[in-house]
């Protein structure tokens, strides 16, 4: 009989080659996780530090960088970085090298709730907590607030962040019982009586022409009050 030693050769190759897929890949299974490379996604100023987030991404009472690569579920990671209160979202991956990666999105303050139990209002609407990492320049809060109703107050803390004039100015929000708003700039001891939040971008407005009209005539200072609650004059009274 006839030996094909072709065939015994090509059996004998893809054998080997089997084996060596198999080897590598429970090689690269069984391989030791490398420190977390964890990625902010939303600039320098963070509430949540590097160290915070490889704590989150502990399993089992262990460090992630002693477990092995099958033994990883990053879903459950995902899922856990997610539930942390200063994180809006995540993501972790695993690069071919074995080095796990998780990019992070933080929350962002938009103003700051001045109470005994303060917290943030954040880009979404929702209450956040204070981070013992960083503060946030942003707007304060004062007045009736109610934890429960931040509607109006996330609608206008949410203009004045996206308004270049009122972000570098207002640094108090003052909400009344009646639900109106009253405002403080920065360097002028004035109040401004805002109203409600109807019509707001006609009030900015009349506030804008308002400021750089008082600015050129060298009258900013001889006011105690700048009305805005009608849409089609300021009210000014000086002190």
């Amino acid at each position: 009989m006839k030996i094909n030693w072709n065939l015994i050769k090509g059996i004998a190759i893809a054998a080997i080659l089997i084996f060596l897929y198999a080897f590598s890949g429970n090689r690269n299974a069984t391989r030791v996780i490398e420190k977390p490379d964890i990625k902010f996604l939303d600039g320098d100023l963070n509430f949540i530090t590097r160290t915070m987030v490889n704590k989150l991404l502990i399993q089992n009472n262990d460090s992630v960088t002693n477990i092995r690569k099958d033994q990883l579920d990053l879903d459950v990671l995902e899922e856990r970085l997610r539930a942390n209160e200063m994180i809006q979202d995540a993501e972790v991956y695993l690069s071919v090298n074995g080095t796990l990666g998780a990019k992070i999105k933080q929350r962002t303050p938009i103003a700051r709730i001045a109470k005994k139990d303060s917290y943030y209002i954040d880009s979404e609407g929702k209450a956040m907590p204070l981070s013992t990492v960083s503060a946030a320049r942003v707007p304060f809060v004062e007045g009736k607030v109610d934890k429960k109703e931040l509607k109006n107050v996330y609608v206008l803390a949410t203009y004045i962040a996206n308004d270049d004039f009122l972000k570098k100015n207002v640094i108090t929000i003052v909400q009344n019982e009646n639900k109106t708003f009253n405002l403080k700039l920065r360097k002028n001891d004035f109040v401004v009586l805002f109203g409600n939040i109807e019509n707001i971008e006609k009030k900015v407005n009349n506030l804008k022409a308002f400021y750089k009209k008082a600015t050129k005539d060298k009258m900013l200072n001889n006011y105690a009050k700048v009305d805005l609650k009608y849409t089609n004059q300021v009210v000014c009274t000086k002190k």
